[in-house]
């Protein structure tokens, strides 16, 4: 696929507060990682800026939102996933422009899996219901009639990744709108083109002004001021662990409310009996698959010793039949990383793995050509205690581990400070069963990486994260619970 016309064309880069397009008075490059070039100048939202969306929000939520009933709020949500899929294709070049991804993959699973998230909580935003609770009564001399609303956390404001930028966006919107929450949205500096489009259809879809708010800008500025903004009820951060950390202390002086997707260090397990060429073949998706800048990324990859060299010279040939490029070339199968500084990170880390005496057999460097590639790299004979089977890589970058048995693998597995996702490859349904229950990970996938689906709940466990996003618990983890007591 090549890319007939700009995406960019008749494109704004501004911030968009209480239902208006606005220049900012500063601006920063957003750039193109395929060629290191300037894409656009968008604008950098101030700490003023975040608190106009900040009070446009709440003004909504105080407003004509707070009275907007669950069936409204979900015909806009409708409306909106029907946008998103008119826009498909324009969205899909947005995200492969401005990330680095293939063109291919944004079309296949981040707008799709974008326009799906926004219906599934269109059908969640008139059916969030209370319980009524019996009690013994009021001081054992009146009954009483005793029942539970849910209802919105207030403004909320979502901090989205440069990864897949727009999937992750509507995760945070749709359960957050369905509940009848207002947002602030702050898109990664490195990638805010899909988000500053998706604004474009927010405010097209009929969204009251106010309702969602964009403001791109950097983190220790924008996200900074988001974060600590007396007035915002609830963060929602997906990103890394050291981020996190700050958020979660700097919500911690209001009292917010905090959603954390801290990322991963996933183990795939290659059971004794597994389906070798299925096995391979979703092993491989999970290492490269944007580049291998996924949270959920399969990085650890644990081997029956049976199959160990198998997969190994198998995960070799197929780094090494990657081909690196334009995002919008038909031959290509591996974008750029993110930015410089992403490419020197994950090129140390390789040069660590080969210090303490892993085999690199395929892949161990950068191509020469513009951009921020990286060769997809497979290192074989890993220690589990190494730097690149700790530390979360963000890139290309497999380590293949062999073991012995079962009890083994679960060991290897959950030695480890994060607990995000982990696959099973195996024909043996017990023990798929058994596997799952003991791997201490948010998901656990069989036979298949990243089977995602906006009725699923995601979310870690240890450094990998706090709390749910999608399905019933999206809903929960933006709503409050009240309870209600009459004496009659």
């Amino acid at each position: 696929m090549t890319l007939t016309a700009d995406p960019r064309a008749g494109f704004t880069t501004g911030l968009f507060i209480d239902g208006a397009w606005s220049e900012g008075a500063e601006t920063f490059d957003d750039l193109n990682p395929a060629t290191g070039e300037v894409l656009v100048k968008v604008a950098n939202a101030s700490p003023e800026d975040v608190d106009r969306a900040v009070r446009a929000a709440r003004a909504a939520l105080d407003g004509v939102w707070g009275e907007t009933p669950g069936v409204g709020r979900a015909v806009l949500l409708n409306r909106l996933a029907d946008l998103v899929e008119r826009d498909a294709q324009q969205l899909a070049r947005l995200e492969a422009l401005d990330v680095g991804k293939p063109v291919g993959q944004p079309g296949l699973l981040d707008v799709p899996n974008t326009v799906a998230t926004f219906r599934h909580f269109a059908g969640w935003a008139d059916k969030i219901q209370g319980s009524t609770i019996p009690t013994a009564g009021y001081l054992g001399m009146a009954k009483t009639h005793s029942y539970t609303v849910r209802e919105p956390v207030g403004v909320i404001g979502a901090i989205v990744p440069w990864n897949t930028p727009l999937m992750i966006a509507a995760w945070k919107l749709g359960p957050a709108l369905a509940a009848g929450n207002t947002v602030v949205v702050k898109p990664a500096e490195d990638a805010p083109l899909s988000i500053l489009h998706l604004g474009r259809l927010i405010e097209e879809a009929g969204f009251p002004a106010g309702v969602v708010n964009i403001v791109p800008g950097l983190g220790g500025i924008a996200g900074a001021a988001l974060v600590a903004h007396p007035d915002v009820d609830k963060i929602s951060f997906t990103g890394s662990p050291e981020v996190g950390r700050q958020i979660q202390k700097s919500a911690a002086d209001t009292f917010k409310r905090v959603t954390l997707e801290l990322g991963g260090k996933s183990p795939q397990i290659v059971c004794e009996d597994a389906d070798l060429d299925a096995a391979i073949q979703g092993i491989a998706m999970g290492l490269f698959f944007n580049q291998g800048e996924v949270c959920a990324a399969g990085t650890r990859i644990l081997v029956h010793r049976s199959h160990y060299e198998t997969v190994v010279n198998a995960l070799a040939e197929a780094a090494e039949a990657q081909v690196l490029g334009d995002p919008f070339a038909e031959s290509t199968t591996m974008g750029a990383l993110i930015n410089e500084g992403q490419r020197k990170r994950v090129l140390e880390y390789i040069e660590k793995g080969k210090a303490e005496g892993a085999r690199v057999v395929a892949g161990g460097g950068k191509p020469d050509q513009p951009g921020f590639f990286v060769r997809p790299t497979i290192f074989a004979d890993v220690d589990n205690g190494s730097t690149i089977a700790r530390e979360e890589i963000f890139g290309p970058v497999g380590a293949v581990i062999p073991f012995d048995t079962v009890e083994e693998a679960i060991a290897i597995a959950n030695d480890t400070e994060y607990g995000l996702a982990a696959t099973i490859w195996t024909r043996d349904v017990s023990l798929a069963h058994s596997l799952a229950s003991k791997v201490r990970a948010g998901a656990v996938w069989v036979n298949g990486w990243a089977a995602l689906d906006p009725a699923l709940p995601w979310g870690g466990m240890k450094t990998s994260g706090i709390g749910r996003e999608l399905g019933w618990s999206g809903i929960l983890a933006n709503t409050e619970e009240k309870v209600v007591t009459i004496v009659l």
